[in-house]
């Protein structure tokens, strides 16, 4: 999921809308709004954020300065113009990025997975289960270096397990990374069916059940 901050409710209903057409879920803020919630939010809600999208901001306190108390996503901030005293003090803020407007919101899912592989440069892009490799950049995941095509949706989840492999996620976990924190449109049991669909193709490409899940406890990856 996808945060983003302006104080333009236009603007904001514009990117939900072209990244919805990418696949990838928004949460939208104007400056005011955000600072309680980023402040506020439960951790566990906070995970399910990719990445901050700051655009028209006109406060004395800006966003970075508060998200990067609490995240480590990366911070893209949008320019209105080409100012070389409000690119250095974006920077200053704490942003990963600046980027002038008008821009394609592919170029801006680039720059995103660019500030995560510079992150993790000394970490592999992909989590291994057996025969699996489960990619994290979009790729279809691999099973004995054979992509396994998959619907956008159970691809993502399948990724959010891998980047969790370590512990377990709920039900609601799932669906705030997949679908927003604030998607009032789909019900929380749509996941299910997800997974359902998920584990039957796993099972007959890899001969088992790779997903672990325990009622009340949630999902894990067995790795």
């Amino acid at each position: 999921m996808i945060v983003v901050v302006d104080e333009r409710e236009l603007v904001t209903e514009g990117y939900n809308s072209l990244f919805g057409r990418e696949g990838i879920a928004t949460a939208s803020f104007g400056p005011g709004e955000f600072g309680e919630w980023v402040e506020t939010v439960a951790e566990d809600d906070l995970k399910a954020v990719s990445a901050f999208l700051l655009g028209q901001c006109e406060t004395g306190d800006l966003p970075a300065r508060r998200i990067r108390g609490r995240s480590n996503a990366p911070v893209i901030a949008l320019a209105e113009q080409n100012s070389l005293e409000d690119t250095l003090r974006l920077f200053e803020s704490g942003v990963d990025d600046v980027v002038r407007k008008p821009v394609h919101v592919r170029e801006i899912l680039a720059r995103i997975t660019a500030i995560g592989r510079r992150a993790q440069a000394m970490e592999p892009n992909y989590t291994e289960v057996g025969a699996m490799r489960i990619f994290a950049d979009g790729r279809d995941p691999e099973i004995d270096g054979q992509p396994l095509p998959l619907p956008r949706r159970e691809r993502r989840i399948l990724e959010y397990l891998a980047s969790n492999a370590s512990r377990r996620v709920t039900k609601s976990q799932i669906f705030n990374a997949i679908y927003g924190i604030f998607d009032e449109e789909v019900e929380e049991n749509v996941v299910e069916s997800h997974i359902s669909k998920l584990r039957k193709k796993l099972r007959t490409k890899l001969g088992f059940d790779p997903i672990d899940s325990k009622r009340y406890l949630g999902y894990r990856l067995v790795v």
